[in-house]
């Protein structure tokens, strides 16, 4: 495994990381990849730190805490690196990013990860003029990290349009973002451009394209799978995007997992990438990738180039 600095946060993480939405299985309301057995996700968070992965990411949202429970029980004792998220603490209750609701999330989070500190807390889809319409915000994050509960802050931001708005004005550490090789509206839009330029530590997430980029959503999907909700025109779109990119990608002697994630390594702004991992056979593939490196410039650039010629998005 290889690992990079996480921007100027002074953390270092593994350039592969551990997606931790998945794992938090059905919830009343929301929906992610259906039903998951806690001793499997257990298994493959222990599976993928074994083989290197240090970078952890959950929030309270994501199984209403089931995901950050998990994950504090599997890495208790570990010097795994944990970000978590604050200001959505359950899919579909109204946002809270005031002082008051940031610090009760993130107290709340501190307990199920059994820890007194979490390396990383992120603004969940943030409005991209928050800190300008309360400053008070960036204050309390600044705050809570003097007091040594949180070690850097950072935006995991709806868009990377939102994540270019708020990078734009503000300095912001770290940005978790879109980007795969069917989604690259955060090249596009010059953010990776910004970040590098401002030493922004870059994650990466959805590397998979929600698993077509994979070879893994070519069949029906079981209940509880959030895109059982996706219209037909867009699935359609993925799975062409899917076959199309890998071609042009050529074979690279490595699974469309591997090569899909050394597509957003080839970026030198990204610190790390954060595939959805469900079971150890994941953890193994996805870790693998590290190893081969980034893929060449002129694969990326090709790989650009059709995402300029082509929208893999239904309506778009």
């Amino acid at each position: 495994m290889n690992y990079r600095p996480l921007g100027s946060t002074g953390l270092t993480v593994s350039e592969i990381g551990f997606g931790a939405w998945g794992i938090g299985g059905r919830t009343a309301g929301a929906t992610s990849y259906g039903e998951t057995d806690d001793r499997v996700s257990r298994a493959a968070i222990e599976r993928a730190l074994a083989l290197g992965i240090t970078f952890f990411d959950t929030a309270p949202a994501y199984g209403d805490g089931r995901s950050e429970r998990l994950i504090g029980a599997a890495l208790a004792g570990t010097a795994a690196v944990i970000a978590t998220k604050a200001g959505i603490e359950r899919f579909g209750e109204a946002p809270d990013f005031s002082p008051a609701g940031l610090r009760r999330s993130l107290e709340g989070s501190l307990g199920r990860l059994k820890r007194d500190n979490v390396d990383l807390l992120q603004l969940h889809d943030p409005p991209p003029d928050l800190f300008e319409t309360a400053p008070e915000t960036h204050a309390a994050l600044e705050e809570m990290r003097r007091e040594g509960l949180i070690r850097a802050f950072g935006v995991s931001a709806k868009s990377p349009a939102d994540a270019l708005a708020m990078l734009r004005r503000h300095r912001v550490p770290v940005v978790q973002v879109n980007l795969n090789m069917l989604d690259t509206r955060a090249v596009e839009c010059g953010l990776l451009a910004l970040a590098e330029a401002s030493a922004t530590g870059i994650i990466a997430r959805t590397p998979l394209s929600f698993g077509f980029l994979a070879g893994a959503a070519q069949r029906d999907f079981p209940p509880g799978d959030h895109r059982r909700r996706w219209p037909a025109e867009q699935i359609e779109r993925w799975r062409e995007g899917a076959r199309a990119a890998h071609a042009i990608a050529g074979s690279q002697a490595e699974s469309p997992s591997q090569t899909a994630l050394r597509f957003c390594l080839s970026f030198p702004a990204v610190a790390t990438v954060i595939p959805g991992i469900l079971s150890e056979a994941e953890a193994s593939e996805n870790a693998g990738a590290s190893a081969l490196g980034p893929l060449p410039a002129a694969v990326r650039d090709r790989v650009l180039s059709l995402n300029k010629e082509s929208s893999f998005f239904a309506g778009g």
